[in-house]
């Protein structure tokens, strides 16, 4: 079976509207390129008894979890608390992050500071190879902040840990709307039932109507039905395929 993932996203700031979140599609796009099936996505706030209500059930029903936010110095930053409870683990500090702390604030150092060294106790440090500052990995739940730049690049250092049969994918852009593709789609999922098949209209494109993805983790099975649909098609509806 393909590997589940599911994302927490932690922050009052997503749910306020003051912030747009980036990280869950960017990583959505990077965990289907791995072949990592995502089930589900969550928002919620920055309180500690809701993050691990969330993160147990969430831990429980996927392989992986990533959370996202609430990691730093500042009051609202409880992901660790959240994570740790819903672990049943207390939160400690790891000596080997207060040591990247010192050497990075010295005497600038700070409680607020220190705060950013704090785990659930049994936790693991991770992909610190490649970058200063390693990822908390407590059983199944990967905890990365918020910052979209700091979170990619934090990912990108452990990606290869979730590397699983790839989804193949095709684009086909046809220049006929819904109501007449639906017949066409609904023929070739009858012969090709194992196949991932989606619809996307677009209203303001002047060169297509609706893409249409054609997903399989077998190559062949999705060369077939692509062929096969090409072939079904108006000889005028096609546009292009990627």
């Amino acid at each position: 079976m393909p590997k589940t993932a599911g994302i927490i996203l932690v922050g009052n700031e997503i749910l306020s509207g003051k912030i747009a979140d980036a990280n869950a599609a960017y990583l959505c796009r990077e965990l289907r390129a791995l072949g990592v099936d995502v089930r589900r996505i969550s928002v919620i706030p920055d309180e500690i008894p809701l993050i691990a209500q969330e993160v147990t059930a969430f831990s429980r029903a996927h392989d992986v979890v990533f959370t996202s936010g609430g990691v730093g110095p500042t009051h609202d930053d409880v992901t660790i608390e959240g994570v740790a409870m819903a672990m049943g683990a207390k939160v400690v500090r790891h000596p080997m992050l207060v040591g990247l702390l010192e050497r990075h604030f010295r005497d600038r150092l700070n409680e607020s500071h220190l705060k950013m060294a704090e785990i659930p106790e049994g936790a693991e440090l991770v992909g610190g190879e490649t970058i200063r500052f390693p990822t908390v990995l407590v059983r199944n739940v990967y905890v990365l902040p918020g910052v979209p730049e700091i979170f990619r690049q934090k990912f990108e250092a452990i990606r290869e840990r979730f590397r699983d049969q790839p989804i193949h994918l095709k684009n086909v852009f046809v220049a006929i709307g819904e109501g007449v593709l639906a017949d066409y789609l609904n023929r070739l999922l009858a012969d090709f039932p194992l196949l991932l098949l989606g619809s996307y209209p677009e209203f303001s494109n002047p060169e297509y109507k609706v893409k249409v993805t054609l997903e399989s983790r077998d190559r062949g099975y999705l060369d077939g039905a692509l062929t096969e649909f090409l072939r079904r098609l108006p000889a005028d509806a096609l546009v292009k395929v990627t």
